[in-house]
């Protein structure tokens, strides 16, 4: 038995009529790309946590320096 029901003869006479269909480049094609998208999606997840995790440092942050008064020439 296979997945969901459906046996292991019938899983290989559907990849076998895949590859017939599409033939063994383009599919090596179609999955190149597919593992460049995923790469790209995981790359791009944890630039946005690494972008995150920097923000939530600098929120607490006090920002030292030395404060001066300006003078103004207005007459009140």
């Amino acid at each position: 038995m296979g997945f969901g029901g459906i046996s292991m003869w019938s899983l290989l006479l559907i990849l076998a009529i895949v590859i017939l269909l599409f033939g063994t480049k383009k599919l090596r094609n179609i999955g190149g790309d597919l593992g460049g998208a995923i790469k790209s999606f995981k790359k791009s997840i944890k630039d946005e946590e690494t972008a995150k995790s920097e923000q939530d440092k600098n929120d607490g942050h006090v920002i030292e320096g030395k404060v001066t008064e300006e003078k103004s020439d207005k007459i009140s």
